[in-house]
């Protein structure tokens, strides 16, 4: 028979933990050799992306110096100096321009007489010198017209590079050409000399030719780049950088690659290499480019790479070893204390469980917030209903600082409080305002000391209920005593105006009468009269919100009533930059109220949220039905930068506006207010302004009409 006893049993268990520790060990090593196969293409193909950044950097700079200079001669062509005979004159003419341009590259400057075939040279510091010859002619063809220039091909001569940018001189038919003769050691080196890739990656210029103009190997320079590699290192092959030069660079092409090379700044040995390059259009007539390079070697990313490869490959061996040695380890100190624990384990098992039992009955079947802290305010423990309210678990809020949960001005207040519990070892009231949460919630917290057998603080327990409708209903019923005032208050005001109001209309109107109209007298008049009906327009509005609170006798199906609303406001809203979206609760009973009037509110709303929003945002509509206080709600939401908590108190007061100066009256929630409240509904404002950049800012306003009951209908 099989031996099935303990001990084999447990051997078995032992064999498979250190098999299955090797699989993932090697599983492991392969992921890892994968990732940094990855990760070394991904670095490489990004550094090369970069190097073509710094490509087209060096070819805009090309581009501009070269096309600075053409300018130059473009000016010096066309400026009437002096007869071309006058050397003197143009001696000193020349002299100072020369010593703005010799900077750029510009070794001399000729006047060439196309006729005569004869040339005078200019260089710096001395005078002109006469020549016969034209170093570098161009065919009959190509010479340029007024206000053209010709650039000619490099050209190697002595020690350097040159090219001539040629333009006529005076009219074209005087025969005489202006040429800027340029060093291009002397134009490029200033411009690519300080130029890095990574570490040492450097660049260089070939023409359309295939000849260096460019290169920190001062010997290429001049030379075709196809034979000077192969003419400095005969024993070696460079056929991808000819197939790079000949198919790409050499076509006007941008790219990136890499290949094989044999030097690099001055390091002589077989290497891989990246390049980036792009050409540098230099003309169009006749078509002229060339090309530049921007180069790396790829050890250079390879040893960092490796580098990071080791000290992954050790850190996750070590992991894995300390892993298994500690799965090891723990096995075998269970088989050695598992028989002596396992008779201990079961009897506490079994009193913990009645403390458990004892200690859930009390406390998680409590829908009060309790938990415990210790003197740094620490979570020692917490209820169900405490951890769902903050979306976690009593687990992960172990050992947290309760200044984690609550803003910094209440955490500091509850905090204190707590170590005045420690101090004076009774019991601590406080309210906390819970401000993550929206709405926000407002707590009454009791801090009692927990004590030990020694008579010493060991924790401290709070006890918090909610009091969130308490203060809600506290602060309406202050604002509406606050409103019942100022209505009365309006409406004595808004009579005593209307009197004088209307014996100005009156005069105003009788004086149109007697003035032509079109006449200047006739058009102040309107304006009197204009503003005169603005004022009236106001006291009807603070006169509508102190009328009698009457029931309205009329019906209203909030849903038709709002979507016509929207219909009328949607297109106007979305162009400015805010998306509209509803949620309408289906079979909405009747509410008491004019439509009319309603919609006078709702479109309000929809201004005001739609004016806190200058950037665009969302604006979201619902409607629902409160079947235990029988009222219809209506919520209109936005997702703009709120009302400051200190505003709050004050959105219904006449004439109060944050807008600026002329882009409200103030009048708008106000007569909002008296509307609603007329039909015996409210009106209730909810507002979260972002403390700091990335948090949720908006405005929800919530309006209750009461059901339309039968009897009524």
């Amino acid at each position: 028979m099989e031996d099935v006893s303990p001990k084999n049993r447990q051997k078995r268990i032992g064999g498979i933990i250190v098999a299955v520790a090797v699989l993932v060990l090697l599983t492991a090593v392969a992921i890892h050799f994968r990732f940094m196969m990855q990760m070394e293409m991904l670095v490489r193909n990004q550094f090369n992306q970069e190097q073509l950044t710094v490509a087209r950097i060096i070819q805009k700079l090309v581009e501009k110096s070269l096309n600075t200079l053409e300018q130059e001669l473009l000016h010096i062509a066309g400026m009437d100096a002096a007869p071309v005979s006058d050397t003197a004159a143009w001696q000193a003419f020349l002299q100072p321009k020369f010593e703005q341009i010799s900077t750029a590259g510009v070794t001399e400057i000729h006047i060439w007489n196309r006729t005569s075939d004869s040339l005078r040279v200019f260089s710096r510091g001395d005078a002109f010198q006469e020549s016969p010859v034209l170093i570098s002619p161009l065919a009959p063809e190509l010479l340029p017209g007024p206000g053209e220039i010709r650039v000619t091909q490099p050209r190697k001569n002595g020690a350097g590079v040159f090219i001539f940018m040629i333009t006529p001189l005076g009219s074209s038919e005087s025969g005489y050409f202006l040429l800027f003769r340029i060093n291009l050691s002397w134009f490029l080196t200033p411009l690519l000399k300080d130029v890095r890739s990574g570490i040492s990656g450097y660049a260089w210029i070939i023409d359309d030719h295939g000849r260096f103009l460019y290169h920190p190997f001062t010997d290429f320079v001049g030379r075709s780049a196809f034979t000077a590699r192969s003419e400095t290192y005969p024993d070696q092959t460079f056929v991808e950088i000819d197939r790079i030069q000949k198919e790409e660079m050499l076509q006007g092409r941008e790219g990136i690659g890499s290949y094989y090379s044999v030097w690099h700044r001055g390091f002589a040995g077989k290497m891989s290499k990246l390049i980036a390059f792009c050409p540098i259009h230099i003309s169009q007539t006749p078509r002229q480019f060339w090309s530049v390079a921007v180069v790396a070697p790829t050890h250079e990313i390879s040893n960092a790479l490796k580098q990071i490869h080791r000290w992954l490959f050790a850190l996750q061996g070590m992991v894995i070893l300390v892993v298994v040695a500690s799965a090891a380890a723990l096995y075998l100190f269970q088989i050695r204390f598992s028989r002596g624990l396992e008779k201990l384990v079961d009897v506490r098992t079994r009193e913990l469980k009645r403390s458990e039992e004892k200690y859930r009955l009390l406390i998680e079947s409590a829908e009060d917030f309790i938990f415990t802290l210790d003197k740094s305010a620490r979570l020692k423990s917490v209820n169900s209903y405490t951890a769902n309210f903050f979306g976690s678990d009593a687990e992960h809020l172990m050992d947290r600082p309760l200044a984690d949960l609550l803003s910094d001005g209440v955490a500091r207040r509850n905090i204190k409080a707590i170590q005045q519990v420690y101090a004076t070892l009774r019991s601590v009231r406080e309210e906390i305002e819970i401000r993550s949460v929206d709405p926000p919630v407002w707590l009454n917290a009791n801090y009692m000391p927990l004590k030990n057998e020694a008579g010493e603080i060991s924790a401290v327990l709070c006890i918090a209920r909610d009091i969130t409708e308490n203060k809600n209903l506290q602060r309406h019923l202050v604002t509406t005593e606050k409103l019942a005032a100022l209505g009365t208050l309006a409406a004595g005001v808004a009579h005593e105006i209307n009197n004088p109001l209307g014996v100005i209309l009156g005069f105003c109107d009788l004086l149109l009468r007697k003035q032509p109209p079109g006449s200047q007298i006739y058009e102040d008049l309107k304006i009197i009269e204009r503003q005169g009906l603005n004022c009236k327009d106001i006291v009807e509005n603070l006169l509508s919100f102190a009328r009698d609170n009457k029931v309205s006798e009329e019906s209203t199906d909030l849903n038709t009533c709002l979507e016509e609303i929207i219909k009328v406001a949607r297109h106007s809203i979305e162009r400015q930059g805010v998306t509209v979206k509803t949620d309408i609760g289906r079979r909405l009973p009747l509410v008491r109220g004019d439509p009319r009037q309603l919609q006078q509110v709702f479109l309000n709303l929809m201004n005001n949220a739609v004016g806190a929003m200058p950037q665009g945002g969302v604006l979201t509509i619902g409607t629902s039905f409160e079947k235990a206080a029988r009222r219809v709600v209506v919520k209109v939401s936005d997702t703009g930068s709120g009302i400051p908590e200190s505003d709050l108190d004050h959105i219904y007061e006449p004439f109060f506006t944050t807008k600026p100066e002329g882009e409200g009256t103030g009048l708008g929630l106000f007569v909002s207010y008296g509307i609603i409240n007329s039909f015996g509904g409210s009106i209730h404002c909810e507002s979260r302004v972002a403390e700091q950049t990335g948090d949720r800012s908006g405005t929800t306003f919530i309006v209750k009409l009461p059901q339309r009951s039968q009897e009524d209908l």
